[in-house]
């Protein structure tokens, strides 16, 4: 039988009014979308409208910013709790995956698997967890911490803080729960696994005190482009959120994480990745170049560059806009997307405001504008190119931009045979096209006969 045509894995990276880092200053934005979960179902609905795979929302244990006169003049400093109001959009959605971030830095493999069993069964099958090691060296500052771990040993601990998740996540049997009235059999005692860990990081008994999800496991998400992160990756993830702005890059950091996956006994398709993608369109190209213009006008300087201190791990809100990035000591917090800012600034040799409005919208990740099939055009060169399994989408605003996306770009890419016109599944597994993982003791209970 012949193989159905390969389909994009499309996600909404959530930002309450929208990736640009001025968006909140534009007309039709909600500045209050932060703190207002009317937005948030509003959006969650709108992209369950156009059929993305999952929402996907970060999250960090600080106020997102780095300290300084501008931070006053930032929107993404205070927001709703991820898990909290992915929990309500549950009840306000059907098909669409609920992601949301949490660290390995600063929490308990216990509680994290706890919170996301619960996320999946209130969704029916549609949580997912974005594990992060957390590179803002002010998280550590809110968690009794003087200074963050080296990257080094945050990957360490975080190897062994995934591994106790997932099996805790296997601490019943799908079918442990008999619920017999005329035995008074509750649950089987041989489908209930206490894990007993005693590890270098964690010592855990268990079992979770919540039964296994309807898709097996959350889905494992992981945005690392680092060594460790990407050995992470290949090991732990079934979906990688990566960041490249070049095509051949995005293939290269394809084919290597897809090429580790063999030797932890994983296929091709046990993950997908997709880099983020800022998308900014209109019925014209000219519309297009006038939206984004609009919004570059609105940066103020001490935003671009309190932005480019967080991203790069240097105060510099200080230095002038109109000058070329300073001599910066090396920081072995920050992760790779720093290292790719210093670069570009190197090589193009561009002043801190050309750097700053450079990232104003994507910070580093791929950026297309224009008409819906200048859009489409640029989606399935990278698809078609295995640069890509899909995309996180980036909208610049919203709702204007998750709008545009989902009432123009959409349906060229569906007119294409590129993306579903319905959802075909109800779990966030069926949606990405993942397999239900079989639990360690039903393999190791099949060996053994």
């Amino acid at each position: 039988m012949a193989q159905p045509p390969r389909q994009m894995n499309l996600g909404l990276f959530v930002r309450p009014c929208g990736h640009h880092i001025a968006s909140w200053r534009y007309p039709t934005t909600h500045a209050d979308a932060g703190s207002n979960l009317e937005r948030y179902i509003e959006m969650a609905k709108t992209a369950e409208r156009g059929c993305l795979d999952m929402l996907f929302s970060a999250d960090t244990n600080s106020a997102w910013t780095a300290e300084g006169e501008g931070m006053n003049r930032q929107h993404y400093v205070a927001w709703i709790e991820p898990f909290t109001m992915l929990s309500v959009l549950s009840a306000h959605t059907k098909n669409i995956g609920l992601v949301c971030t949490a660290s390995t830095s600063f929490d308990q493999p216990f509680s994290i698997a706890r919170r996301f069993a619960s996320l999946d069964l209130v969704s029916g099958g549609r949580g997912g967890w974005n594990v992060v090691t957390s590179g803002n060296e002010t998280e550590a500052l809110n968690f009794s911490q003087l200074a963050h771990l080296p990257k080094v040993e945050r990957y360490k601990r975080a190897k062994e803080f995934v591994q106790v998740v997932k099996a805790l996540w296997d601490s019943w049997d799908a079918d442990a729960f008999t619920r017999d009235r005329e035995s008074g059999v509750f649950f089987e005692w041989n489908k209930m696994h206490a894990l007993d860990h005693k590890g270098t990081h964690f010592q855990v008994r268990g079992p979770l005190n919540v039964p296994r999800s309807p898709q097996g496991q959350p889905v494992i998400v992981q945005a690392g482009a680092s060594e460790d992160g990407k050995e992470l990756a290949a090991e732990t993830a079934e979906v990688i959120f990566a960041a490249s702005n070049q095509l051949a890059n995005s293939q290269a950091f394809y084919n290597d994480v897809k090429g580790r996956l063999a030797k932890y006994g994983r296929s091709h398709d046990d993950l997908k990745i997709l880099p983020g993608l800022s998308v900014t369109v209109a019925p014209t190209r000219q519309e297009a170049q006038d939206k984004h213009d609009e919004l570059q006008a609105l940066i103020h300087p001490q935003v671009g560059l309190g932005l480019l201190s967080r991203r790069i791990g240097f105060d510099l809100t200080n230095h002038p806009v109109d000058e070329q990035l300073p001599e910066l000591p090396p920081n072995a917090t920050i992760g790779t997307r720093s290292d790719m800012m210093i670069d570009l600034a190197r090589r193009e040799k561009l002043t801190l405001r050309q750097l700053y409005e450079h990232f104003a919208a994507a910070r580093g990740h791929h950026s297309l504008m224009g008409t819906p099939a200048d859009v489409a055009d640029g989606m399935q060169e990278w698809f078609e190119a295995k640069g890509c399994d899909g995309f996180n989408i980036l909208c610049p605003t919203f709702p204007d931009g998750l709008n545009d996306f989902v009432n123009l770009a959409v349906p060229e890419l569906q007119r294409r045979g590129l993306f579903r016109k319905k959802y075909e599944g109800k779990t966030l597994r069926e949606t990405l096209g993942l397999k239900v993982p079989r639990s360690r003791y039903e393999t190791r209970s099949q060996a053994a006969e």
